[in-house]
């Protein structure tokens, strides 16, 4: 008797080690928020906030499936730096789906749309872009073609950018994202306006939902008698060579 008893509690016993070690059944979808600020608003090198500090903030919708919209804010200073313009913040609105094509080759499709409430100009700085991405290991490689004029460039729909950037965990949560990326805007100077962009970040999880970052960014903007193509009304580049600090909340 004493040994069927304890037969039964080991059988027991295991059931409920198994059943505390099983995995939770993976949700329908996800939800999550974000806030953050930086220094200054780098977008493919080139300062949206005029060298200056940028809010930011998002909502993204992620479904088990693949698919996923979102959409992110920040402030910025460019369309408000031409004369009469207006501006202030930009919109991005998105959506796509992730799948595997191997274990580990991964891609990402998408479509994302840049709304610049309230702007007055007559080639609307409002853009689309269509994007496919595929990924191995800690490697991605993007291309983001425009279906409009891109960001208040007359005539340039199809321009795009490609850009392969990578991931490194180094481990105690911090991670090294080095990034180069090329910009071709077409139809205006003979690509005066197209550049090369290049950043190095060093990022730091805690592991509470907040993130730290420190990035190094440098473009190679053309110039016109000395003067950037990319200019803030100060006469200062707005692709120079930087570093930008950065915090992000998410939960």
């Amino acid at each position: 008797m004493k040994v069927k008893c304890a037969l039964l509690l080991s059988v027991l016993a295991f059931s409920g080690t198994a059943f505390a070690q099983a995995k939770a059944p993976e949700p329908d979808y996800t939800l999550s928020f974000n806030v953050g600020a930086v220094t200054d608003y780098r977008y493919r090198g080139i300062s949206q906030s005029r060298l200056k500090p940028a809010l930011q903030g998002g909502v993204d919708f992620s479904h088990k499936s693949g698919f996923y919209v979102g959409t992110w804010l920040s402030s910025i200073r460019w369309l408000e730096d031409v004369p009469g313009g207006k501006g202030p913040v930009e919109w991005d609105i998105y959506g796509g789906y992730k799948g595997s094509i191997t274990e580990a080759l991964t891609y990402d499709v998408g479509v994302l749309r840049y709304q610049y409430p309230r702007q007055n100009f007559t080639v609307s700085p409002n853009t689309t872009e269509v994007y496919g991405a595929l990924s191995f290991g800690p490697a991605t490689l993007k291309y983001s073609h425009s279906t409009t004029n891109l960001f208040g460039f007359a005539d340039s729909k199809g321009s795009g950018y490609l850009d392969l950037s990578a991931t490194f965990d180094v481990g105690s949560g911090w991670s090294i994202v080095p990034h180069i990326g090329h910009q071709k805007v077409d139809g205006n100077g003979n690509g005066l306006f197209s550049y090369t962009d290049i950043s190095v970040a060093v990022n730091k999880d805690f592991g509470n939902g907040l993130v730290a970052s420190l990035t190094a960014v440098d473009t190679n903007v053309k110039k016109v008698g000395g003067v950037p193509v990319y200019v803030a009304p100060n006469g200062k580049n707005l692709g120079r060579a930087g570093l930008v600090a950065g915090v992000k909340y998410s939960f």
